[in-house]
């Protein structure tokens, strides 16, 4: 019953970092969106969190698309990357299709801008690739 109620604990404790995140990708510091990037991008790739995702995925997918438009160079590569993780843990239905044609356009604005980045532009292409592969229900 303790080790039930202390794994319990656990994970509540990473849905709220998860939330902390989520809210820092609104931030108006640049490095704080960075961070909230990163940390998301290692949480993840590293656990399935669907269940935790898929009530949230309308927000993270909002939060995602303001740091594609508004940031630069390493903060539009980190989202795009935050972005594949996260097609890939909505998978293959209908949220995962959803997440992926809300951005795809802002993704291949991106990518076809010889003013961004290239580590933007790269990361970009990824994600569109990999949720394309994953999510996109269209063959085309």
């Amino acid at each position: 019953g303790s080790e039930a109620a202390s794994e319990q604990g656990q994970e509540e404790e990473a849905e709220d970092r998860l939330k902390e995140h989520m809210d820092n990708l609104l931030d108006k510091s640049a490095k704080a969106r960075q961070a909230a990037l990163q940390s998301l991008r290692l949480a993840l790739s590293s656990k399935t969190l669907s269940e935790f995702l898929l009530e949230r995925r309308l927000t993270l997918t909002d939060s995602l698309e303001k740091c594609l438009k508004k940031g630069k160079g390493e903060e539009q590569a980190l989202a795009g990357t935050v972005l594949t993780l996260l097609c890939f843990q909505m998978g293959s239905g209908p949220e995962g299709e959803e997440v992926f044609c809300s951005l795809k356009p802002l993704l291949v604005s991106i990518l076809t801008d010889s003013t961004a980045s290239p580590s933007a532009r790269q990361s970009c292409a990824t994600a569109l690739g990999m949720c394309c592969y994953v999510a996109a229900a269209d063959l085309e």
